[in-house]
């Protein structure tokens, strides 16, 4: 299959989640992306449309960011930082938006690192 027709395909199912999976203040959206290199977690308001915290293996506050990949031990590390960052922003339970990717492997990983770190998904 093109990679042109595999994007099209993510992007539609990525749409057709989003339908129906809002965030609001008292419970925002908590986004996951994954790249090959990188994680990223935002926590959303769609209500207002902003941001209200976010965590990336990118941050130069995460420890150990060079030696920190895309894999499930990444992905713990991450969560377990996500969880902290919402905590920390007040938000409690959470809408898990994984944006068209199968919960296994390192999606998973990561929702139960969150979890363990104290937030409702």
């Amino acid at each position: 299959m093109r990679t042109e027709k595999k994007r099209s395909l993510l992007k539609r199912r990525r749409w057709r989640i989003r339908k129906k999976v809002n965030g609001t203040e008292s419970r925002p959206r908590m986004s996951v992306r994954m790249t090959h290199k990188n994680i990223y977690v935002q926590f959303v308001n769609d209500e207002t449309g902003c941001t209200v915290a976010s965590v990336t293996s990118r941050d130069k506050a995460v420890e150990n960011r060079d030696n920190l990949a895309a894999n499930i031990d990444g992905a713990k590390q991450i969560g377990k930082l996500a969880g902290e960052a919402a905590k920390s922003a007040g938000i409690e339970s959470v809408v898990f938006d994984r944006s068209g990717t199968r919960y296994h492997g390192k999606i998973k990983a990561l929702a139960e690192a969150a979890r363990e770190a104290g937030l409702k998904i």
